[in-house]
């Protein structure tokens, strides 16, 4: 099958044959993969960024936004047969440990995360688990969903916590409207009553980000904060989601939060830097997301399945991979991009 690899760290990933992944264990699933999301991560992972947290061994896989359908099973999968079409939560996990028995399977503590630590889905092929397989409606398609799988699942998850605290007549601020924001965007008039205002320094985006609900857009032009604070009455938002975490959207984000607020920070790549006695005089609550669980990613499909939340795509062929690591890399892709096997 084909597949592209990475090779080496600040290198080019290369296009390369490798054999089939065959089905070894009882609850192995094969997946034919009907689209792969190409992710900021990748990039992140390309720098070098990911080698020691990962401890992943060069060459292997990448992508890990990956739908398809089942190819093959092992002899105790009943929850998926050959030929359902499904989306996979990106990690495969034992659920056996404490945190799988509490629902909390993204911190799993003997889990393997492919496309990070172990071979993805940029391929024409994947193996995984039964547990990560969630069937889709019959209405979707994988090559439509599959950037669901990460970063519409850690949109979720962050949305999903803001959620709960907040209520009608809040505001909440997200900052950046671009592949994952896009996606929290529909999510939040999904799930929350709550004003919600975009930030984004693209104003294509900011038209997008209002054509699919949110109430107002800002442009991130250098004065977004004062704009942001004289919407709010000079008190900030009950809650600001940051999708950038980098070129200081992260001190923005916390001048945008009102006293015992939270600043919920997604994206990454700088450090949040406040002076602890601004935490303790405030009560502002700086809290960290990462992808959602498999019942978020179940819930999450159930949105998708009703129209509510709807990925905007820009496909491309396995081939051309570089091409669509370009465009992300260099601002171009408006969503997510997705390779096509």
């Amino acid at each position: 099958m084909k597949a592209v690899r990475v090779t080496g760290y600040h290198q080019k990933l290369e296009l390369t044959e490798l054999d089939k992944p065959e089905v070894t264990g009882p609850h192995d699933v094969v997946v034919k993969i009907g689209g792969a999301g190409v992710c900021r991560t990748d990039l992140h992972i390309l720098e070098g960024q990911w080698a020691e947290k990962s401890q992943v061994q060069l060459p292997y896989t990448i992508g890990h936004e990956n739908a398809g359908w089942v190819d093959a099973v092992g002899s105790a999968v009943t929850n998926v047969a050959v030929g359902d079409k499904v989306i996979l939560h990106p990690l495969i996990t034992c659920g056996l440990c404490r945190a799988c028995r509490f629902g909390d399977d993204v911190h799993c503590e003997n889990s393997a995360f492919p496309g990070i630590d172990t071979n993805g889905g940029y391929a024409e092929y994947l193996k995984t688990s039964a547990r990560s397989c969630v069937k889709i409606d019959d209405a979707l398609e994988p090559a439509d969903v599959a950037a669901l799988a990460d970063a519409g699942l850690t949109a979720y998850h962050a949305v999903a916590k803001a959620a709960r605290r907040l209520h009608p007549g809040d505001r909440l601020v997200m900052i950046g409207s671009g592949g994952l924001g896009h996606i929290g965007i529909q999510v939040a008039k999904a799930l929350t009553p709550a004003e919600l205002i975009v930030i984004d320094r693209n104003p294509d985006a900011l038209k997008l980000a209002e054509s699919i609900g949110a109430d107002r857009g800002v442009l991130a032009d250098g004065s977004h904060v004062e704009q942001v604070l004289e919407l709010t009455g000079g008190h900030g938002a009950e809650v600001v989601v940051d999708f950038v975490g980098e070129n200081g959207s992260t001190k923005e984000g916390l001048a945008m939060t009102r006293r015992a607020g939270d600043y919920s920070v997604v994206g990454y790549g700088e450090n949040v830097d406040v002076p602890t006695i601004d935490l303790v005089s405030t009560e502002v609550n700086v809290i960290g997301n990462l992808v959602g669980s498999y019942n978020d990613l179940v819930e999450l499909m159930a949105l998708a399945a009703a129209g509510r939340v709807t990925l905007h795509t820009q496909k491309y062929a396995l081939e051309d991979f570089q091409g669509a690591v370009d465009d992300l890399d260099n601002g171009r892709v408006r969503g997510r991009a997705i390779l096509i096997p």
